[in-house]
């Protein structure tokens, strides 16, 4: 009998956990499935429940929650056979729509139990790992701005913050290293790092990532063309605007970024403390996940 964790961020999601959990027993509670349920009361909590249920050997945890619990329990299973599965029930949902795992938690049980074991890839930003994006400028600066309001869901909390810290927000010049290539920015508004396709609520920064590529995704754009790629919205509506002339897209392997002030950075929709200078890696296949057939 194969052991499952069910690991549950009791403030995630409508309708409340019991609603999850409903869900996911139903689906996975079979003769072949020994389920456990544990609510992730925090990033350090959650943690030490994971790696206490792979002491046990457990070879399948499921996450239900957002990009941050995704990002603090997967950290704790990379290097390991240990599969993850994710059940959305965060704001954004990064990691989620990128894999097209359904939002509504009973059919995202149902993929996951038939779904497939897949390898993925894994950034990394100095010491944090991240499996969605990690951004520098005000691409992350908006995230603070987004942790202000009072309110989460959809897109349009992404939009009130981001229109509050483009007023706030001052570009500084980057010096960049990309894979032994310098290049320099002189003040970048988007510098984001992609490991899957998407920062979420379906807003794509990086239509071409693959989770197995070997590579992550820089997208950036200087803040004096950025009205002018905004201004040619059809490639956001057929997903090619970031093969618009005025915008880097770049894949890589590793990359250092100097920057003249220290500032946080975002990892997976999370504020970080970094300083001026960050080293981005990519770890292949560092990741077991499970996704839809």
């Amino acid at each position: 009998m194969k052991q499952v964790l069910v690991l549950i961020n009791s403030k995630s999601g409508v309708g409340g956990p019991y609603r999850y959990i409903s869900a996911i027993e139903k689906v996975w509670d079979t003769p072949e499935h020994d389920i456990f349920f544990q609510f992730s009361q925090s990033a350090e909590d959650g943690v030490g429940k994971a790696q206490r249920a792979i002491e046990r050997g457990t070879k399948t945890i499921l996450v239900v929650g957002g990009d941050g619990m995704v990002n603090s329990i997967g950290c704790a299973l990379v290097g390991t056979d240990v599969r993850l599965g994710v059940v959305p029930a965060g704001s954004g949902n990064g990691f989620a729509r990128h894999f097209q795992i359904p939002l509504h938690p009973a059919d995202a049980a149902r993929v996951l139990l038939d779904g497939r074991t897949q390898r993925i890839d894994v950034g990394k930003a100095n010491d944090r790992l991240f499996f969605v994006t990690c951004s520098m400028a005000w691409d992350g600066a908006l995230v603070e701005g987004f942790e202000k309001l009072g309110f989460r869901g959809g897109l349009a909390p992404y939009i009130l913050a981001g229109a509050q810290q483009l007023l706030e927000y001052k570009a500084q010049p980057f010096h960049v290293d990309i894979d032994g290539e310098h290049l320099d920015f002189k003040h970048p508004l988007i510098f984001t790092v992609a490991n899957l396709s998407q920062f979420g609520s379906d807003v794509l920064v990086a239509p071409d990532a693959k989770a197995d590529s070997g590579n992550l995704e820089l997208i950036a754009i200087e803040k004096k063309d950025m009205p002018l790629v905004i201004s040619h919205i059809h490639r956001f509506i057929e997903k090619t605007f970031h093969q618009h002339p005025l915008v880097t897209n770049r894949p890589f392997k590793t990359m250092t970024v100097q920057r003249k002030n220290a500032s946080p950075i975002q990892i997976d929709g999370e504020l970080m403390k970094a300083e001026t200078d960050v080293r981005i890696e990519v770890l292949p296949s560092a990741l077991n996940v499970i996704v839809p057939n």
